[in-house]
């Protein structure tokens, strides 16, 4: 299959939108990550997602919305607790996890009795949902397990030859996937952490929010994934990604003993003039926001620089930087040794 790399363009995304009602997938850009879209109500189209990425059928997939309006037949009914996260949160990074309606074909659900949801910000996103007159199911538009491409230029690389088309939209403000939570259980729960954090979520539900233990350990063996980005090893590149829990010092100290051919560190600005190995630089070290907008494209550059290992430092696990680690640690699956 020829794939076209188009910019955002009138033209361009009134035929993305044709491509879309046809049943193909086209490339786009959100303010998360670039997605991977196809018409939700169409089995077809959706086991072309798939089948591009290489991505398990039961890992469940996003629907993207233009507007509250788009809930019809997505879902089973609009409870008051999305009613008051949408009025916050929407448009933006945020997932939120319903009853499913009719509407939706089964393979985006992966057999589960619910449907996760968003309303992208970013307004080719928006536009392409208008244009298509489709809800629009559209998980990260990787090869399956790599890290989520933030530019058109990374899933281009990833999917040339398996879709028609990628549109332009230029480079991810916020850099890694939405906020996950679901209000289809007693109580919200917390299934893979974001930009919006758990802290925001419970001013605005004015409640607690539960934390699922598999945003921050791994998946147990046989559990069903009810969100994406939950499997035990994702998000990662070629290179061994190892990390490293410790003090500045001690991570300094660490690289030093370990340093050899292909050994790379991922840290922050200010320590790059102190490490004995090449380094890539995923931010400031009190940027937890700057960090997630660099991560994915901190862990292929490792790989476009030759990294057979990267030394990775341990983020904290609150805030936004919670999803930092959430990101890492799969990474990383699950290595970390503790300085």
């Amino acid at each position: 299959m020829y794939t076209e790399l188009k910019a955002a363009a009138p033209e361009s995304l009134a035929y993305a939108a044709k491509l879309l009602r046809e049943g193909e997938t086209v490339g786009i850009p959100t303010e998360t990550v670039y997605g991977l879209a196809a018409d939700a109500t169409n089995n077809n189209a959706v086991a072309k997602i798939f089948a591009a990425k290489g991505r398990p059928q039961d890992n469940p997939l996003i629907v993207h919305i233009a507007d509250m309006t788009g809930l019809e037949g997505v879902v089973k009914e609009v409870p008051e607790d999305c009613k008051k996260l949408a009025a916050a949160f929407w448009p933006g990074p945020l997932t939120i996890i319903m009853q499913r309606g009719d509407k939706i074909a089964d393979s985006v659900c992966a057999g589960l009795p619910t449907v996760a949801v968003r309303m992208p910000s970013h307004l080719v996103a928006a536009e392409l949902i208008r244009l298509s007159g489709l809800p629009l199911a559209a998980p990260s538009a990787n090869l399956s397990g790599l890290p989520s491409p933030t530019n058109a230029r990374h899933t281009f690389r990833d999917l040339q030859g398996r879709i028609p088309l990628v549109i332009d939209g230029g480079e991810c403000s916020v850099g890694v996937e939405s906020t996950v939570i679901t209000i289809a259980g007693e109580q919200p729960m917390l299934l893979r952490p974001g930009y919006i954090t758990k802290e925001q979520l419970e001013t605005v539900l004015g409640k607690e929010v539960l934390l699922s233990d598999a945003i921050l350990n791994k998946l147990q063996e046989g559990a069903v994934a009810a969100s994406p980005g939950m499997k035990y090893k994702h998000y990662s590149p070629k290179a061994n990604v190892v990390l490293l829990d410790g003090s500045a010092e001690a991570y300094q100290a660490f690289i030093a003993q370990h340093a050899g051919a292909g050994v790379f560190a991922m840290c922050y600005e200010e320590e790059v003039s102190s490490l004995a190995v090449p380094c890539v630089v995923c931010g400031a070290r009190e940027d937890a926001a700057g960090q997630a907008q660099r991560l994915f494209s901190a862990l292929r550059e490792c790989d476009e620089k030759g990294a057979k290992i990267v030394y990775a430092h341990c983020p904290s696990t609150t805030g936004v930087s919670m999803a930092v680690y959430n990101r890492l640690i799969r990474a990383a699956a699950f290595q970390v040794i503790k300085l």
